[in-house]
């Protein structure tokens, strides 16, 4: 079975960075795409990014240019770069794959469990 997780959160001050991580294992085919999103504390889930197979991306507005995604194939691994964090930044971070685990079964989206960020002094 296929399984996400997140990892590379923590505390950090602002204006800091971070680099997130959500490793896929189990019988994957392939990775159609990957998406991460973000839980601020008191507020509904929200859309990050995402990057699609051919490696486009795309952004939602409060990204402001600070964070990047990216996708090692090789490694089945996405990354999410955080750079000049603020404390409104603070949230759970999670990263959701289309992922064909055979070749004969119908792609799937997966949820990794998030790993929390914490923007503060």
């Amino acid at each position: 079975q296929v399984q996400l997780v997140e990892s590379g959160g923590g505390l950090v001050q602002p204006g800091g960075s971070l680099r997130l991580s959500c490793v896929a294992s189990g019988n994957i085919f392939r990775i159609n795409g990957m998406k991460w999103y973000r839980h601020p504390p008191g507020k509904q889930r929200e859309l990050v990014g995402t990057i699609d197979r051919d490696g486009a991306t795309s952004y939602s507005d409060f990204v402001l240019g600070r964070f990047t995604i990216s996708v090692d194939s090789a490694r089945n691994t996405g990354y999410l770069q955080l750079n000049s964090l603020k404390p409104e930044d603070t949230a759970v971070y999670s990263c959701n794959a289309n992922i064909k685990a055979f070749p004969t079964s119908s792609p799937l989206d997966y949820w990794g469990q998030g790993t929390q960020v914490t923007v503060s002094s």
